[in-house]
């Protein structure tokens, strides 16, 4: 199914018994997640652009660069400032760029797009993302290869808004495990150290933690992780469901965003839970960054549920 000319595109439902995803051609994302009709994903309307970079890919590198600049192999590099009130630039180079769907059936899409070589990114990627549908939810695979002829620097990340349903944000209880969380000055959201999460501090969601009166803008790492190498995040929801995220050891990082600087009829509608490799400003520090080598391919796994 295809919608003529909206903002984000033409986009591509998948379906598989009551779970129904909508993913977008403009930035390749998802657009919304439901299951028997509740929302598992906050979703944004057809009919408007991509808020908040909701469901969105962020590649080849996830959250703040500091003045669009970098050096990799000697050579200094500058990308367009997309966040210029900061003076970053801010989740790739991706997210306003077509993306076609290579391959489909009625549970799965997977969409593609070649990024080619660009001031401030003289490298070549071949990017696929395959959402798949199943018993266990919504499924996603990232696969990047760098199809040019010199190393490339990479790190990806994807930007989800888990949904509260029908209640408020305020109203629920997020829970996951974190040894580190990355502190950012006040006035450009950058790095500027870790601290340790103590058990039973402001920081810790280990046991579960209300939402509500809470802004988050935080990334975290040292993540915990289940008998399969899985880091896992679960959005208990005034309904009695659970969203359950989870993150493949590719992640390391985790940024937590509730969403408090949307605008004001889109604040609070979903908690941001995005996994990404590298922490913000990784292509100026080097942290977290994948060096590819020509014909090298970097693969990265989540997925999502509720229950």
């Amino acid at each position: 199914m295809t919608t003529a000319h909206p903002p984000s595109g033409d986009q591509h439902t998948i379906r598989f018994h009551d779970q129904v995803a909508t993913i977008v051609e403009v930035g390749g994302g998802i657009r919304s997640y439901a299951v028997g009709g509740r929302d598992v994903l906050h979703p944004y309307d057809i009919e408007a652009m991509c808020d908040g970079a909701h469901g969105t890919p962020l590649i080849p590198w996830p959250n703040r660069l500091a003045d669009g600049k970098y050096v990799f192999d000697g050579a200094a590099q500058q990308v367009p400032l997309t966040e210029p009130g900061k003076g970053n630039a801010i989740h790739g180079l991706t997210r306003w760029r077509s993306w076609t769907a290579a391959e489909r059936t009625d549970a799965a899409v997977t969409m593609a797009m070649t990024l080619r070589p660009s001031p401030g990114y003289p490298f070549a990627l071949a990017l696929r993302i395959r959402y798949a549908l199943g018993d266990d939810g919504l499924s996603v695979r990232t696969t990047a290869r760098n199809i040019g002829t010199h190393e490339c620097p990479y790190a990806h990340g994807q930007h989800p808004y888990l949904s509260p349903g029908r209640g408020s944000l305020d109203d629920c209880v997020l829970e996951f495990g974190a040894a580190t969380r990355i502190r950012t000055d006040s006035e450009r959201q950058l790095p500027v150290g870790a601290v340790a999460v103590g058990r039973g501090t402001d920081y810790d969601f280990t046991g579960g933690r209300s939402l509500r009166g809470r802004l988050l803008d935080d990334a975290f790492t040292d993540l915990d992780r289940d008998g399969e190498g899985l880091a896992r995040v679960i959005l208990r929801r005034p309904d009695g469901g659970r969203v359950r995220l989870w993150a493949d050891s590719a992640f390391r990082y985790l940024q937590v965003y509730t969403a408090d600087t949307l605008a004001p009829a889109r604040r609070r509608g979903g908690v941001a839970v995005e996994p990404m490799t590298a922490p913000s400003n990784a292509f100026a520090s080097g942290e977290g960054v994948i060096r590819l080598a020509p014909g090298q391919t970097a693969e990265t796994n989540w997925g999502v549920m509720l229950s």
